[in-house]
């Protein structure tokens, strides 16, 4: 735009004001206002132009830094919430490929798209500034080239298709991926131990090989796209010029100052198209994260509104029973469990212990009967005010990468009032002698899955967890199953000695844990067998009888 005018105040030339086309109103504008035209005048007014134009560039660029990380963080902080109040029930049923994917990789390429897509605005919107310009400079130059643009745009309709399909493929790609990996790092010792790591590679390395292959043909199509996508804007330039001088013998000066313009909106048309190709790249994410979050909100646990305080008289189960799509598991369970009482649940493997304790625990809900926590059926309650008052201990004992003491207290704040209550608690665990002969007594880190202390030690600090907690109900599914039987014992004193202070619920694979119970929960495929202490049940029971004349008790 400032070509014609230096043109038209430099001495050697001779440059008419209509030679601008539409664009002669700016000379007549400052001649309106008074301001002659001079060089001066114009390198001030082009000064102040580019001066505004620096101003919004750092305002447009650091808004979108602003916008996009506010974006991310949103996008994060949601699902988190999302998964959070995702039920046990669709958990289960969900790809933790898909869900370790989507909340690391996803939301980077997420954040891409949302960049691309917005950037390809931005320059939409240059375009369309340019091309108006160009307008007002030769309308007629300005529609050809325009429509000849439109025309050349048709071709890349098809790579953009395959790009968007190829996008949906890598995300699925990355999602086995990622879930690969997670069972790799889960099961490293099985599979070392085993000489199945090298195979196990070998599948991780096809799924690598496929991940690569797409982003190959996306890189393709992308590089493809660059390299034509000038020859061909060049090309509808030339063929409207010859239209325009041959045909409408149309001015050549009209013709060049529309083209700087068309020029220059073409070179942000193909800004517009690569940014555009890029949001496509990532479109597979972007759609992949608009159905997990809908995933999420659809499976979202529903709670009850009355807010648990304290467990204080009983728990009933009246007709209880539980199906998993078509397969019932219980069936018709009655029982009352009392405050402070030691109840074990046993039984052969599928006869729906783990279920039981689940329905108790609030993780799953019944299909038919009711849980009655005291008063309150258990669907009326807050689930998360009622779990706040239970512990949880499975076979395999939850040991993060961290201290013992944010192990234990579950990274509550360090100071004297949590470090008695800490120290208490391992204690009634009877793992405190044990944490002051560390090193680093509290502050010793226990590595991965607690990979540096013993299986018997996880136990004991998974029941100092529960403990510092300030539980009511302690349940444990199976928590000695895998533990020598020296360290089986000492785990049952410690429940003996917690015989009074705590409802505990057990499920027990070795019945000599559970001798001491007050009550022992019979379960023969879904249904209550018996009910009774150890003695009771081993002269009522014959399948009592023969476990326990299987393990020798």
């Amino acid at each position: 735009m400032f070509m014609p005018l230096f043109q038209m105040v430099d001495g050697s030339n001779t440059v008419d004001s209509e030679q601008l086309g539409h664009l002669s109103f700016l000379i007549k504008g400052l001649e309106v206002v008074g301001i002659e035209l001079s060089l001066m005048t114009i390198l001030i007014v082009m000064l102040t132009f580019f001066s505004i134009k620096g101003i919004m560039k750092f305002f447009e660029s650091y808004n979108k830094v602003l916008y996009q990380q506010y974006f991310m963080k949103k996008i994060r902080i949601s699902n988190i919430n999302n998964l959070a109040n995702f039920s046990y029930d669709n958990f289960v049923k969900s790809d933790s490929g898909k869900i370790q994917n989507t909340f690391s990789g996803e939301v980077l390429k997420v954040s891409k798209a949302y960049n691309s897509y917005f950037t390809a605005v931005q320059y939409g919107v240059l375009v369309v500034v340019y091309v108006f310009l160009a307008f007002l400079s030769n309308p007629e130059f300005a529609i050809l080239v325009t429509i000849g643009g439109l025309i050349t745009n048709l071709i890349f309709k098809g790579l953009y298709s395959k790009t968007k399909k190829i996008s949906k493929q890598l995300t699925l790609q990355n999602h086995t991926f990622q879930g690969l990996l997670i069972q790799k790092v889960g099961f490293f010792k099985y599979l070392k131990a085993s000489g199945l790591i090298t195979n196990y590679a070998k599948k991780l390395k096809s799924n690598i090989n496929e991940i690569e292959n797409s982003q190959r043909k996306m890189g393709f199509i992308s590089s493809l796209l660059q390299a034509v996508r000038e020859p061909l804007v060049i090309l509808v330039v030339v063929v409207v010029i010859l239209i325009q001088v041959e045909l409408f013998s149309e001015n050549l000066g009209l013709i060049i100052l529309s083209l700087l313009f068309l020029y220059r909106s073409l070179t942000f048309v193909m800004a517009m198209q690569k940014y555009w190709n890029d949001f496509l790249t990532n479109s597979g994410s972007l759609e992949n994260m608009t159905n997990f979050t809908r995933e999420l909100e659809t499976g979202k646990e529903k709670h009850g509104k009355i807010a648990f305080q304290k467990f204080i008289n009983k728990i009933s189960l009246k007709g209880v029973s539980y199906s998993y799509d078509d397969t019932q598991i219980l069936k018709e369970i009655n029982l009352d469990i009392s405050k402070n009482e030691i109840v074990a649940i046993v039984g052969e493997s599928g006869s729906g212990k783990t279920t039981l304790i689940n329905l108790l625990s609030g993780l799953q809900t019944p299909s038919t009967g009711q849980v009655i926590i005291d008063d309150y059926n258990l669907n009326e309650l807050n689930t998360h005010t009622y779990q706040n008052r239970t512990g949880y201990i499975t076979q395999e004992p939850v040991i993060f990468n961290d201290t013992i003491f944010n192990n234990v207290t579950f990274w509550d704040k360090k100071n004297d009032f949590n470090l008695i209550r800490f120290y208490s608690a391992l204690k009634r665990a009877s793992i405190d002698t044990f944490v002051k002969t560390q090193p680093n007594q509290e502050d010793e880190l226990l590595g991965n899955n607690g990979i540096n202390i013993s299986g018997g030690q996880k136990q004991r600090l998974s029941i100092a967890r529960e403990l510092y907690k300030e539980v009511d109900i302690l349940f444990m599914d199976e928590a000695t199953s895998a533990l020598d039987s020296e360290t089986e014992k000492a785990i049952q004193e410690n429940i003996d000695t917690l015989k009074g202070e705590l409802t505990i619920i057990i499920i027990a694979h070795r019945l000599s844990t559970i001798r001491n119970a007050d009550r022992i929960v019979m379960l023969n495929n879904g249904r209550i067998e018996h009910v009774g202490s150890f003695e009771d049940l081993r002269s009522a029971s014959p399948n009592f009888k023969r476990i326990v004349e299987l393990q020798g008790i």
